[in-house]
């Protein structure tokens, strides 16, 4: 079967952006033009980060109504509710995500674990909720998750904090299953990622017996990441229970370059984009090869990518909506994948980050610096835009 060309599946301006005013794409397209020069972000999200730090009402309405607007819900699930109301009508259900970062106190990680049950109660109450997301860094210390990961020996204070740990994860583990949610846990950076996989597949182990409630996620820019995820899969088949898997390119690159050049070691980094790209087809026809053991999210900005998954769905013969596969993109990008999925009855959500525009900052300036680092994603992002205000304008 040929490949059908990813403008085919995804190039329809009109359903992409159906959702938004002419107004809105302006906005969107001053936003994206803005986020296209590297040091123009990085010098305006530090001043951004300190502007709201001193509490200039100003700069944090600017804020709200620009950056924050386009890639999150609101600042309270009763706020999301409208961005979640309005996807809903086109098809796209979310995925909540309580956006809060940076955190290191566990009275901080405590209430980010309330939040996170809040947000799973929520999403049975809400049928176009399809799950909740976390970052075990969210709920605890990253020096903690640091140490564990590099096997050395922990002291007795920390022993008690693991404890507190494990408490929060069952906590929202607990009320995922009550309520049959799923929760997406999120890679994060390598040197702490052995600790996060060793928390996600134990859960994994306890509460996907014969159902999908825990997803562990599996950065494939990293080059050891197909073989980890074929090695998940044998010893989930071998335990008797379900692998969930979200497969992502990745999120924290050039840090891991940088690391690794630092402190002199092999960088888990893929050699080129062709590497990486290579792997994620490999590991989305390995996971749709093993459907009857394997829950899997395409979570890919990647228009190719996603045609691909399309065509492997084709190729099988399975039903567009699927209950084993699923595609994602964040909120404010690749709304040309998005609807368009949603328009041929895919399954298809939107990981939707909100919480206070403060506390949020952290994640959004990381997502600024993703972006500016992916190249032409912020160009292509631009060019849809540009092309659907000339469509509409041509109908005047």
């Amino acid at each position: 079967m040929t490949e059908p060309h990813p403008s085919i599946l995804f190039g329809n301006t009109e359903v992409a952006f159906a959702y938004k005013s002419t107004n809105q794409l302006r906005k969107a397209r001053f936003l994206f033009k803005t986020i296209n020069h590297e040091k123009l972000v990085d010098w305006g999200t530090r001043f951004v980060e300190m502007a709201l730090r001193y509490r200039f009402p100003i700069v944090k309405n600017i804020f709200k109504s620009t950056i924050y607007e386009q890639f999150c819900g609101g600042e309270s699930l009763e706020e999301t509710q409208k961005v979640i109301d309005t996807l809903g009508k086109y098809g796209l259900k979310v995925l909540l995500d309580y956006g809060v970062e940076a955190k290191e106190t566990d009275y901080d990680f405590d209430e980010a674990a309330r939040q996170i049950a809040k947000a799973i109660k929520h999403a049975r109450e809400d049928d176009q909720v399809h799950a909740v997301s976390s970052k075990i860094s969210g709920l605890a210390r990253f020096g903690l998750l640091e140490k564990l990961s590099s096997g050395r020996p922990l002291k007795k204070k920390e022993l008690d904090e693991l404890e507190l740990v494990k408490k929060r994860l069952k906590k929202i583990c607990r009320a995922a299953n009550k309520y049959q949610v799923a929760i997406y846990f999120d890679a994060e950076e390598s040197w702490i990622q052995s600790a996060i996989d060793a928390f996600v597949l134990e859960l994994m182990e306890e509460y996907n017996v014969n159902q999908s409630i825990i997803f562990n996620t599996y950065q494939l820019y990293r080059h050891d990441r197909l073989e980890f995820l074929k090695s998940n899969h044998a010893t989930a088949k071998e335990k008797g229970y379900r692998l969930a898997a979200k497969l992502v390119r990745g999120a924290y690159m050039e840090k891991e370059r940088e690391r690794a050049k630092k402190l002199d070691y092999v960088s888990p980094i893929q050699p080129d984009k062709e590497a990486t790209d290579r792997d994620y087809n490999l590991a989305l026809a390995y996971c749709i090869e093993n459907l009857d053991s394997i829950t899997f999210c395409c979570a890919s900005h990647n228009e190719k990518s996603n045609a691909y998954l399309c065509q492997l769905i084709e190729e099988k013969g399975l039903a567009h909506n699927h209950p084993n596969i699923y595609f994602s993109q964040l909120y404010g990008m690749s709304d040309n994948i998005s609807f368009n999925l949603a328009n041929r009855d895919y399954n298809i959500f939107k990981y939707l980050p909100y919480g206070p525009v403060k506390e949020v900052i952290p994640y959004l300036i990381r997502r600024a610096d993703e972006n500016t680092a992916v190249s032409g994603q912020m160009g292509r992002e631009l060019s849809l835009i540009v092309e659907e205000l000339d469509r509409r304008r041509r109908l005047k």
